[in-house]
C-alpha cells in the first residue's frame, strides 16, 4: 500500500497579485476561515510515513482545494468579484497545479498495481455558531466503500489504544461523501484508491503540549496500520 498524504489548507498565503483584494481582511486570513489552523504542523508530523506529500499555502480565501469547479465554494467572498480572466488564471496557477500532480501521482500508483491510501489532513473550528463540536478527531469517508469504512474502523480502534480519552468519530463534523479533492478523486479511481479526511479539533492548535501528544497517537495509530494491518 503506498500512502500519499496532503494538506489543502495549510497556509493563508495570498499571491502579491491578489493582496490588493484583501487588505482590509487580514484578521479573516489569520482565522480559521483563511487556513485550517494547526494542520501544517500536524502534517508535517505524519510526513516521514508517506511515500509522497503535498501541501498547499495559499489561502482558501482565494480558491478552494477541496471544492470542485463547479462548487459555489470554489470562490470566497473576497475572490468571487474577480474578472473571468483573473478567476481562470487562479484556477490555471494555483488550483489545477496542485490538484493534478496528486492525481497523476496516484495512477502512478496504481498503474503499478499499487493500492492507494490518501489521507488528507484538515482541521475543524471548535465552536461554530455557538454549538461546541464534540469530537476531538473526525474520520471522514465513503460509507458506501468498504475499504474506506474498514480503515476507519481500525484507526479509531488504534487511536484509542494509544489514548482512551479521546472522541473520534466517523463523518463528523462534516460527510466524507460531500463534495471534496477524496469524492473526486474517488470517481477517477474507482478501485485501488481509498480517500480519508482525517479532522482535528482546533482546540488541540491553542496547547502546545496537546497538540504535541495528539500528534503523536496519530503517527502511531497509522503506522501500526500500514506496518500491521488487518485485510483492507
Amino acid at each position: 500500500m503506498k500512502l500519499i498524504l496532503t494538506c489543502e489548507h495549510g497556509g493563508n498565503e495570498i499571491p502579491e497579485t491578489y493582496k490588493k483584494h484583501f487588505n482590509t481582511n487580514k484578521a479573516v486570513l489569520e482565522s480559521h476561515r483563511g487556513y485550517d489552523l494547526g494542520v501544517l504542523h500536524l502534517f508535517q508530523h505524519l510526513e516521514q510515513l508517506s511515500d509522497a506529500s503535498y501541501f498547499s499555502m495559499t489561502s482558501r480565501l482565494l480558491v478552494e482545494l477541496n471544492r470542485s469547479l463547479f462548487s459555489k465554494q470554489l470562490f470566497s467572498e473576497f475572490s468571487n468579484g474577480l474578472s473571468k480572466h483573473e478567476k481562470s488564471e487562479i484556477i490555471k496557477n494555483y488550483y489545477f497545479p496542485y490538484r493534478t500532480e496528486i492525481e497523476y501521482k496516484i495512477a502512478e500508483y496504481i498503474k503499478s498495481e499499487q493500492q492507494v491510501l490518501h489521507l488528507s489532513i484538515h482541521s475543524f473550528i471548535q465552536n461554530l455558531n455557538d454549538e461546541e463540536r464534540k469530537a476531538d478527531i473526525g474520520l471522514l469517508y465513503d460509507s458506501r466503500n468498504k475499504k474506506e469504512k474498514e480503515f476507519c474502523k481500525q484507526l479509531k480502534v488504534r487511536l484509542l489504544e494509544q489514548n482512551p480519552n479521546l472522541t473520534v468519530r466517523f463523518n463528523y463534523p462534516y460527510l466524507g461523501k460531500s463534495d471534496g479533492f477524496t469524492t473526486f478523486l474517488r470517481k477517477q479511481f474507482p478501485t485501488n484508491y481509498l480517500g480519508i479526511e482525517i479532522e482535528v479539533n482546533q482546540k488541540y492548535s491553542h496547547n502546545n503540549v496537546m497538540a504535541l501528544n495528539l500528534k503523536q497517537d496519530l503517527f502511531k495509530a497509522i503506522e501500526s496500520i500500514l506496518f500491521h494491518p488487518k485485510t483492507l
